[in-house]
């Protein structure tokens, strides 16, 4: 992920976080690493049937990250990609927890470098505490 010499590292990871897991919590760290920020993308998912509401989930991710150093909570609609690009993020984050993840996985980041060449996917394979939650 070469970037410009002063230009931050802006990782997006978009998700529902419906609710938040300690396996989105692990990822997060773990994408701290790599990036200068990390923005938890809220999705807006209308056609989707949500346990918590989107202020609801706002409220939960703003209160569990609060003292994560370079973690930022935002909500959007529309294609991850495009709002990556909004953001000037270099990379979508994204976990993996078996097979199936990746096999749509797979075919989403192939989707989204053609709409979006600049923009890498970052994969995460799953702390093996978490791979059966």
């Amino acid at each position: 992920m070469a970037q410009g010499a002063g230009k931050k590292r802006i990782g997006l990871f978009p998700a529902s976080f419906d609710p938040i897991t300690n396996g989105h919590l692990d990822l997060i760290e773990r994408s701290r690493v790599l990036f200068d920020e990390v923005v938890l993308g809220l999705a807006r998912n209308v056609s989707k049937s949500a346990t918590f509401s989107n202020e609801e989930r706002l409220a939960i991710l703003e209160t569990v990250t609060r003292d994560m150093e370079g973690v930022s909570v935002r909500v959007f609609d529309g294609l991850v990609v495009h709002y990556a690009q909004a953001i000037g993020a270099s990379a979508i984050i994204r976990g993996l927890r078996a097979n199936q993840d990746f096999e749509y996985e797979f075919e989403m980041a192939l989707m989204n470098n053609h709409l979006a060449p600049g923009v890498e996917i970052v994969f995460f394979m799953t702390s093996q505490e978490y791979l059966y939650v």
